[in-house]
């Protein structure tokens, strides 16, 4: 599955749940997050934290895989992207 947005990751999160039959609730207590966590970000929500979605990919055995992309029209810096959501200090990159 292509991710190009939270609303990406968060779909294929609900899919993976649905498909194993857990309840949000039951992701929470396996990933260590809140059942209305789980829910706002199944819902969408652009802000949530990377590090807890991680948790809740965990919980699901789900891997996040990142590649170039193929046509380059759809580049986008990532820190840019943490840095707007406030994820990430203007001081903080990974670029050396």
């Amino acid at each position: 599955m292509r991710i190009r947005a939270p609303r990406d990751i968060a779909a294929a999160v609900r899919g993976r749940r649905l498909d194993l039959g857990l309840t949000q609730a039951a992701v929470a207590v396996q990933a260590g997050v809140s059942r209305k966590w789980v829910y706002e970000f199944e819902a969408g929500k652009p802000t949530a934290e990377i590090g807890l979605i991680f948790k809740v990919l965990h919980a699901l055995e789900l891997i996040l895989e990142a590649s170039p992309s193929e046509s380059g029209s759809d580049d986008f810096d990532l820190d840019d992207v943490l840095r707007a959501q406030g994820q990430l200090g203007h001081e903080e990159t990974g670029r050396g």
